[in-house]
Parts: C-alpha cells; structure tokens; sequence
C-alpha cells in the first residue's frame, strides 16, 4: 500500500507534496522583531529536506504581541522586508510550501527566552506592559492590562495588517495562532476571560474576538490560499476550555473559511495537568475532525514514520505537524521515506546521498561513467516511485 504519509495533499490552490509539516519553533533570534542569518540557515535547512510545509514561528502581528523582545515580527516595513528575503530563498530550494505563524501573545508576552530561566523583561530592559481580555496574574509573566474597545480594534487591525504583509511576500498559507494560553485562546478560556461584555461570559461570547480576527484576515488574504488555526483543544484543567469547546469552534471557524485545525493543548493555567505520551494530543485532531467535518493537523510527540503513517491510514487526522524531532534530525523526511520505500527527489547538491548514487558515484570516475550514473538518477526520478530497493 502507498504511503500516505507521502502522499500529496490540496488545500484551495496549494497542493503540498507530502503531509509532513514542520511545526512552528521560536527561535528567539530576531533583532527588533526582523528575521536574521540564523532564520536564513534554520528555515533553509528543511527547504533542503522535502518538509511538505514549512510554517515559521510565531510572528507577532504588533511588538507587544511577541513572546519576547527577541521574537519576530511582521508588523512594518522592516520587518516584512526581512522575513521576504528569508522565504524567497527558502523557497527557491527545492518543492516545499511554506506559511507564516501569526500570533499575539497576549498576557505571556514580554518574558525571556524558554532555553534561559524564563522572567518577566520590564519596560526599562525593552520590554513592555502585556495585552489580556482580564487581569490576570500568575507570578511569572508581566501582569497585564485589560483590553478596552479601542484596544480591541487595534489588535484587531494589527492582525489584518500582518496577513496583507504576508499576503505580499508570497506565503503560499497562514496558520493563526490561537492556542498556548495566548491572546486569542486567553478569550475563549474561562480561566482568564472575566469579562462581561459581548466578549465574555458564554462560549459564544468568548469565540467572539477570534472569530472576528479570523473572518477580517481570511477577507484580507487572497481566496487561493488556505488558512489555518492553530488552538489549544483543552485546558487540562477543571472547569476550563473542552474538547467539546473546540469543536464548536471549529464549526464555526469553517464556516468563515478555514481550511484545517492543528489540534494542540494547555498553555493557559500553570494549574494544568497533562497527560503526555507519544501521540497524546492526536484524538484531540480526531475528535475536531470528526464533530467539525474540517481537516486536522496532528501534532504532539509524533517522533516516528510508522507512527505518523497509523495516525493517517486511521482517518485521526490529514497532516503531521513535527517539531522537536524535525530539530534533532532535519532530514527526517528522508529516513521516512527510505522505511516506505518511497522516492524524493532531492536537491541537487545532495543527490550523493541517494543510495544508488553515494557509493557508485566519486571524485576518481570518469566523466562518461558520471553521465552515465546522473541520467539513470533522473530517469528514476521521472519513472519511479520506490527506487531504494
């Protein structure tokens, strides 16, 4: 049976080559909110590796919406500017697509990296007073400032704008980052939304904010190409956000057009209590497949060919989104597809690696043998789908 894993996947006019999905890191490495050398080298890497999609980290959608002062952005010129250099040139590598994470961290932001003791960064150091539907203190982050009317338009805004950024440097998707106790997911769970306006209260009420930010950006965004949402599918504590939640949100973010769900979880109570282990979250991207009738992205401690393939052929989800196992080994692409016999055409440079050609193939052979041994690569490359036997 074919793989499916490696199977080509539509969403409106984008069709990725395989379901393998790098899944947002932060890489805490940006100046001023501006991607870098280190982004040019980080994203590169996979472009090389026959990743289906590659989504960046979160890019907060103003400079209070970042995680950090070392966050990116793609909130102004500059910032577009930069980001556009590194996709062009990822791009331009080999098939893979690639989209742009934005985000707003709401009450979590304006803290220190997560590889260092994570603290509160005060305004006197570059940092700044968070965003938050409610105040909400945990002894950790900054405390916050709620969100009045006019505050609300202006994130709202600042989401719009980012998406028409990312619309202009050619990101073929967006995936809105709704989940891990950030802003919009600070909304929707009753943990930190004490509101009592149209935006809290009852679930409708607290979907209100990031169903609108979602309805605005998919207007702004050109119809060809998807958007998705990245959510946090429970809270892991009593009485907070449900799965049953998420699929009503679901539900409603189909309706204004959203293409799929990458199904995460936690992030808003240091109350939570999670129970890990390989593949933990993926019935959270059945439950939403199922109850929504919309395409899922599976994601969490999925770290084996095998078992991203199961989660598939299972009809659990439509993608597998990869983070800490796609950071210890770029290429795990290629040890997939040589445990599915399957064939990827590689970038050129790395074509030695292929195991019809690494060990034939070398510096001593003659020019006729080195034409030889590249028209019978290529030829396999137009014919062949299982050429590692």
């Amino acid at each position: 049976m074919p793989s499916k894993l490696f199977s080509s996947y539509t969403m409106r006019g984008l069709t990725l080559a395989n379901r393998i999905v790098l899944s947002p890191m932060c890489q805490y490495a940006s100046e001023d909110g501006k991607a870098t050398d280190w982004h040019m080298m980080h994203l590169g890497q996979y472009a090389c590796s026959n990743i289906g999609l590659i989504i960046t980290e979160a890019c907060g959608v103003e400079p209070k919406g970042r995680i950090s002062p070392w966050c990116l952005g793609l909130y102004n010129d500059e910032t577009e500017a930069a980001l556009a250099r590194v996709i062009a040139f990822c791009k331009a590598q080999g098939d893979s697509r690639f989209g742009v994470q934005l985000a707003h961290a709401g009450r979590k932001s304006s803290v220190t990296p997560s590889f260092t003791i994570r603290e509160a960064v005060s305004p006197d150091k570059g940092g700044w007073i968070p965003r938050s539907p409610s105040f909400y203190t945990d002894g950790v982050h900054p405390d916050p400032e709620p969100m009045d009317d006019a505050a609300l338009e202006e994130v709202k805004a600042a989401w719009v704008d980012s998406t028409r950024r990312a619309a202009r440097i050619g990101v073929d998707l967006i995936e809105m980052h709704f989940a891990h106790g950030y802003l919009v997911n600070e909304f929707m769970s009753p943990l930190i939304n004490t509101r009592n306006d149209r935006y809290g209260g009852s679930r409708e009420n607290r979907m209100r904010y990031g169903l609108d930010i979602f309805a605005a950006c998919r207007a702004a965004f050109p119809a060809e190409r998807p958007m998705g949402v990245r959510i946090s599918a429970v809270d892991w504590v009593d009485g907070g956000w449900s799965i049953d939640d998420s699929v009503a949100l679901a539900i409603e973010l189909k309706k204004l057009g959203c293409d799929y769900i990458c199904t995460s979880s936690g992030g808003n109570s240091l109350a939570q209590k999670i129970t890990a282990g390989p593949g933990y979250q993926v019935p959270f991207a059945n439950a939403v497949r199922t109850g929504a009738g919309v395409a899922t992205m599976a994601v969490g401690q999925i770290t084996e060919p095998q078992q991203a393939e199961d989660i598939l052929q299972s009809g659990q989800a439509d993608m597998i989104a990869i983070a800490r196992r796609l950071l210890a080994n770029p290429r795990w692409a290629w040890m997939a597809a040589v445990h599915f016999q399957e064939f990827l055409k590689y970038p050129p440079r790395y074509r030695v690696c292929h195991p019809k050609m690494g060990p034939a193939l070398n510096f001593t052979d003659t020019k006729e043998k080195k034409q030889q041994l590249l028209h019978m690569f290529q030829a396999e490359q137009q014919v062949s789908t299982k050429a590692w036997g």
